[in-house]
């Protein structure tokens, strides 16, 4: 049977479908407002670029040490039964919020919060029972730390320059944070800093053998052929890029191959695979020169309605 081509396979982890254009993706050419991020701004620079295949993998094993996370995801995530389902599920968020209207963005965010309604429970460590909640305000902000962290972290060795720096970044994406309900997100890259370090310093991240079955799957997620051999060489990239704490706390060890270069080349290769058809953020470009036809009044309004269904 014929392999399908690189691009399928990509947005089939991805986006759940070969073309990259599952409704959701499609919706992003309706709406009625240009969303929460500009285009050519900091958040749409970062997160089309292929680094943001390093950046999941780096977010998910810092995320993985705060242990009230941990037990959510052990509790509660599928990853290990349906590893790609619970990626298209992060990736349908990120893409909605960033590039959708507001409406989609909204939507999307209270469809992730509709999910994580049930997760709550208790873990166990040295000083006791303690009990966790997806709601919980401590642990929605470590998530959106390890998020921001993650992909500014990713991107400023693998992408190219951020419109407006690394502080615009962190400043936009803090509307995303304010979307998931966290309280005073970062707004500068300093104070994203200080504040993971707040979690280091006070003792709240810790390694055990959930954290290293997590790692243990995030090493070899079962993916065939040449994306088998890639992911490896981003797996690597996620853990070589990591600050220096965070691979003291989850025992991993930089490899002495040249992974930086390597990486470079896969992802050169997935943005050639990904460039050859539509992609998400050409859909919300759609929506944009809807929008500034109507406003210029080149077409009758009815006309748009129609257009939006």
């Amino acid at each position: 049977m014929k392999r399908p081509p690189l691009r399928a396979r990509l947005l089939t982890a991805l986006a759940g479908d070969p073309d990259g254009t599952p409704r959701w993706v499609r919706e992003l050419a309706e709406g009625d407002d240009d969303g929460y991020f500009p285009d050519g701004g900091a958040v749409w620079t970062v997160h089309a670029g292929t680094a943001t295949f390093v950046a999941g993998i780096r977010a998910l094993l810092i995320q993985a040490l705060h242990p009230g996370a941990m037990a959510g995801v052990h509790d509660f995530s599928r990853y290990r039964e349906d590893p790609i389902g619970r990626l298209t599920g992060t990736v349908r968020w990120i893409i909605c919020v960033t590039y959708g209207s507001t409406a989609q963005a909204q939507q999307e965010t209270a469809r992730v919060g509709r999910l994580h309604e049930r997760v709550a429970g208790t873990y166990a460590t040295d000083a006791g029972v303690h009990a966790y909640s997806a709601s919980d305000a401590r642990l929605v902000e470590w998530v959106h730390l390890a998020f921001t962290e993650a992909f500014l972290g990713a991107h400023e060795r693998w992408g190219g320059p951020i419109p407006g720096g690394a502080d615009a970044y962190v400043r936009e994406w803090a509307i995303a944070g304010r979307l998931m309900r966290v309280e005073n997100p970062p707004e500068t890259e300093a104070d994203l800093r200080e504040r993971l370090q707040g979690f280091l310093d006070g003792g709240e991240l810790r390694r055990d053998e959930r954290v290293d079955e997590v790692v243990r799957f995030l090493r070899d997620v079962p993916f065939t052929g040449s994306m088998r051999l890639a992911y490896r060489v981003l797996f690597a990239a996620a853990v070589a890029s990591l600050p220096r704490p965070y691979r003291q706390l989850l025992g991993v060890r930089r490899t002495v191959l040249p992974v930086v270069t390597a990486t470079r080349l896969v992802l050169a290769a997935s943005q050639r695979a990904l460039g050859s058809g539509p992609r998400a953020q050409d859909f919300a470009r759609e929506r944009h020169r809807r929008l500034m036809r109507q406003q210029a009044g080149s077409i009758p309004r009815a006309e748009l309605r129609r257009s939006d269904r």
